[in-house]
């Protein structure tokens, strides 16, 4: 029965304490939550409303209204080896890159433990979820694609879609791999097509007596620029304001929600983006067209995440879902224009929002995804779980996306596998997150570490060593200078010796090389 049943049957005034107990007991069927693992693409960390942003994600503030926001939550700054750290629990240089042979996934943890597994979204690792303790699988096993066609050829009567390579992006519909794949309806859209699917198998498994696991992976707001006309039009002109009032506004904004602390001052333009007031105004509604899309696009995600809630409520799962809402990386600063006679939108053209628009997306931090500065790998991180989390919480304990399979461990009751197919595993390095959830102060990690390309950090306490390129080492305090904008470096060098020996122990001990 569900909820809108029990109510009709209620106002009829019928068998109501029975029923009482009933729909109780479908809440409350097994002590172990049903999980639900939510996660942006290449959002930054102020585009969400409950985070500062003037985006509509009505959905996503109401899980920060319901549950708790971090404001020092992070990843690893870039998609692929995000998802690796995700997944397994373990810092991706560890466990494997881009095929994590090292570890376990939740997936198998959580499988074993007795939940039904499901994944929608983007992978983006080599073996296919359904390999890797999934039961069910839809979506992109690749980085990025086409939003209304992520194939290479065109469907009659449409034009060519825009690519960034002509090669094809490989797709997944359960353990089936799809070189190209080319949905027959032309109403498709990625965003909402993960959402179908989500839907559709909590719908197909709403009677088993078995806890849930949905991952939930958007490639949504990930390049390139697609959106429906309707979202996009809610949201033209309103970016021609520029983004210099756009990044005071959202700044203005977290501090009132008690996100940033004032004393935190909000980092300057990048030296990479123009003042707003110097652009010709067919540039500037040439960039307020950009965001309006990707605009449109969280908002899309955000309507996605509203309905997969929705059904949980239906089927009776929601007070007892513990769900986990997080960015793989900053705000993206790539520009891989392969379009630039196509504006921003349809199936035909392939563009990204550029440095600009990131910077702002990355409101009050500096720098971008690839790079290991707040900008690049402080994510917004909400977590909800009726049962357990009280409403309106924001804490500033320190988190890492490697503390999420520990945690899924804890609130499960389940074990960690020594070997799988006659792979000897690692241990998780993450620590369980229950103790914040449950209102409480945690030991957190001692040292976190960061590696990808030619960027490293590693953050001891407060202070935070960073380095890009061939640029020096930085240091920064982070209880005075959560936006980096005041290198010590100089002033502590046995701070900067002593923390640039701990990563490279770390990275020799991950296998790095030299």
């Amino acid at each position: 029965m569900n909820r809108r049943q029990f109510l009709k049957t209620v106002s009829a005034g019928m068998f109501v304490p029975a029923l009482i107990s009933r729909l109780a007991d479908a809440e409350g069927a097994s002590n172990k939550p049903n999980i639900l693992v939510i996660m942006a693409d290449d959002m930054g960390y102020s585009d969400i409303g409950c985070y500062g942003g003037e985006i509509s994600t009505p959905n996503l503030d109401s899980l920060a209204a319901g549950g708790m926001r971090f404001t020092q939550f992070y990843n690893c700054a870039k998609c692929s080896p995000t998802r690796a750290s995700l997944l397994t629990g373990q810092y991706d240089q560890a466990v494997g890159v881009k095929n994590m042979e090292h570890g376990s996934t939740f997936a198998e943890v959580l499988r074993a433990a007795g939940y039904r597994t499901i994944a929608s979204g983007k992978w983006h690792q080599d073996p296919l979820p359904t390999t890797r303790g999934f039961d069910r699988y839809f979506g992109l096993a690749d980085g990025c694609c086409n939003y209304w066609n992520p194939g290479t050829r065109a469907r009659p009567g449409e034009g060519k879609p825009g690519r960034k390579r002509p090669t094809p992006r490989r797709w997944a519909i359960e353990d089936k791999a799809i070189m190209g794949y080319v949905p027959e309806d032309k109403n498709f859209y990625t965003t909402d097509a993960f959402t179908d699917y989500a839907v559709d198998r909590l719908d197909e498994y709403k009677g088993e007596d078995r806890p849930l696991l949905l991952y939930l992976p958007y490639t949504a707001p990930h390049y390139p620029l697609h959106a429906w006309p309707e979202d996009i039009a809610k949201y033209r002109n309103k970016y021609r304001i520029g983004w210099d009032k756009i990044r005071q506004r959202r700044y203005k904004r977290q501090i009132e929600m008690g996100i940033i602390d004032a004393k935190f001052a909000l980092s300057q333009r990048d030296e990479r983006v123009k003042k707003w007031d110097l652009l010709t105004e067919s540039e500037k509604d040439a960039e307020d067209l950009k965001m309006a899309v990707y605009a449109a696009m969280i908002e899309c995600m955000d309507r996605g995440i509203g309905r997969v809630i929705a059904k949980l409520k239906e089927i009776g799962r929601w007070r007892n879902t513990l769900v986990l809402f997080l960015s793989d990386n900053g705000g993206c600063a790539e520009t891989p224009d392969r379009t630039p006679d196509i504006p921003p939108g349809p199936l035909e053209g392939y563009r990204a929002l550029g440095p600009a628009w990131a910077n702002a997306s990355n409101t009050p931090y500096r720098k971008y995804k690839s790079t290991d500065y707040e900008g690049g790998n402080c994510t917004p991180f909400i977590a909800s779980w009726p049962r357990v989390i009280k409403p309106g919480q924001i804490t500033e304990q320190v988190g890492h996306i490697i503390d999420v399979l520990p945690t899924f461990m804890e609130v499960a009751g389940a074990g960690y596998p020594d070997r799988i197919d006659g792979r000897k595993l690692k241990r998780p390095s993450g620590k369980s997150l229950l103790p914040i959830f449950k209102g409480r102060k945690r030991k957190g990690h001692d040292v976190l570490y960061w590696q990808f390309g030619n960027a490293k950090a590693v953050r001891k306490g407060d202070w935070k060593l960073v380095k890009y390129g061939r640029s020096d080492w930085e240091l920064y305090d982070l209880a005075r200078d959560r936006t980096e904008l005041n290198d010590l470096a100089g002033r502590y060098p046995d701070k900067v010796e002593e923390m640039t020996g701990m990563w490279e122990k770390w990275w020799t001990s991950v296998g790095g090389k030299k």
